[in-house]
């Protein structure tokens, strides 16, 4: 009776509360509303409920004090590979792939795409087995060959690159589906490119990602982006040295003209499209990357890319400030995949929220072919908020000192808190209110 009373009167707590969550005294970076200052951030029913420069912690259910360290919007990660699950080995639609909560999460990455690993014919069975299961929220580039990403014996295959098939499915899935991929092409002509555009304006002027495959002297990558490519279409691999991005020192000058025409250049780091010295020197000039991407799949999980967050950290060993590196893995991708739901900390957005420390130190960061660039700045996340519930907490930010919980807390019955904003996990009967 005792438990079940201090549940009722937590529950009680939280109805009359202003806010579920108040992040108080953090850093928020927030590319879209051009904020980068200190500022309380409150979280009601799932939605950025405020964001001031005070908030008193009396009107909260929970407050975590975020002082010393930013708050910004969940990260949006635009080149995953996610299809996993279906046995298939060798391929993008299978073994290569990777399930996507345990590489996002704990980044502060809470909404991803996955770039091509399906087409028309296995989207749906790829939507049942991991976009409708991840608490991370994935979304998908539709690749223009028909079976998706599943190695030489079907990206080949020009036949299947149907871009009616591949629009309808998208314009099925409006909002889920936000682009169209080609990737891995090896031949000579530009089939690929062009039925994918094609799939792209047909499905209502969605962006098409382009891996440009093998590079061919009868299509350039001058060609591609300044001819082929529509504005707000995305040349990922930015920085691999693989298809001349690097011409005597500087950005290949079609790099520069297709900025102009509203060409987008993502990281897309991978295992193997990440080079300092074609990298170095591009940043170096001024040409920054629209977004940062991790090209995320067993290849590069464990080698020079890692996960998102040492993506970002190595645009800070190259020169780039914290605030930019945020906009572009946040505001900017999701301006790019035509989601601006997402990506920015608006009173009335969904209260997807990152929480990341700033480590000073001595690091390494490690490019494709195992070149090292130091840096003394490296990004962690301490806590990742999605739809307003907190999903990862590296330290307890959000969490009681066991100390302090009544006694007999535990499997006798669930808080307000955790039942309600917190992890969903059952077992404790904590008082709803906290400071830090």
């Amino acid at each position: 009776m005792k438990t079940l009373l201090c549940v009722c009167a937590s529950a009680a707590v939280l109805l009359g509360a202003d806010y579920d969550l108040l992040l108080k005294g953090g850093h928020v970076l927030d590319g879209k509303n051009k904020l980068n200052a200190v500022r309380d951030v409150a979280i009601k029913d799932g939605k950025i409920a405020a964001v001031a420069e005070k908030i008193d912690p009396e009107t909260a259910t929970r407050t975590v004090d975020a002082s010393g360290l930013y708050v910004a919007p969940g990260l949006i990660d635009i080149h995953t590979h996610v299809f996993t699950g279906t046995g298939e080995r060798g391929s993008y639609a299978g073994d290569n792939s990777i399930m996507p909560d345990g590489f996002t999460l704990r980044v502060g990455v809470t909404t991803i795409v996955d770039a091509g690993s399906s087409g028309w014919r296995n989207f749906p069975d790829f939507k049942d087995r991991i976009l409708d299961r991840s608490k991370t929220r994935v979304l998908a580039l539709l690749n223009i060959v028909g079976s998706g990403m599943r190695g030489d014996k079907f990206e080949h295959q020009v036949e299947d690159m149907d871009a009616k098939a591949t629009a309808d499915m998208a314009l099925k899935h409006k909002g889920v589906v936000v682009g169209i991929k080609t990737a891995h092409y090896r031949g000579p002509e530009w089939t690929p490119v062009d039925r994918a555009v094609e799939a792209g304006t047909m499905a209502g002027n969605i962006p098409v990602m382009v891996d440009f495959g093998t590079d061919h002297s009868t299509r350039p990558l001058q060609e591609l982006l300044t001819k082929k490519l529509r504005p707000g279409d995305i040349y990922t691999h930015a920085f691999s040295g693989l298809r001349n991005e690097l011409v005597d020192g500087k950005p290949n000058p079609g790099f520069i003209e297709g900025r102009k025409r509203g060409v987008i250049f993502d990281v897309g780091h991978g295992g193997g499209s990440f080079l300092w010295r074609v990298a170095a020197p591009i940043v170096k000039s001024g040409f920054l990357p629209d977004s940062i991407s991790t090209d995320l799949h067993i290849g590069s999980m464990n080698a020079g890319m890692k996960d998102m967050l040492n993506v970002a950290s190595k645009f800070l060993a190259l020169g780039m400030s914290v605030d930019d590196v945020v906009t572009r893995s946040t505001w900017n991708p999701a301006r790019e995949i035509k989601r601006e739901d997402l990506g920015h900390l608006s009173v009335g957005a969904i209260a997807d929220v990152a929480v990341l420390r700033l480590n000073k130190g001595d690091f390494g960061f490690v490019d494709m072919y195992g070149a090292k660039m130091r840096g003394n700045q490296k990004l962690t996340c301490e806590m990742t908020i999605k739809d307003g519930k907190v999903l990862y907490d590296l330290n307890g930010l959000s969490r009681d000192e066991w100390t302090k919980l009544p006694e007999g807390y535990g499997p006798q019955g669930t808080s307000a808190w955790d039942a309600t904003i917190g992890h969903g996990r059952a077992g404790r009967s904590a008082p709803a209110k906290s400071k830090p």
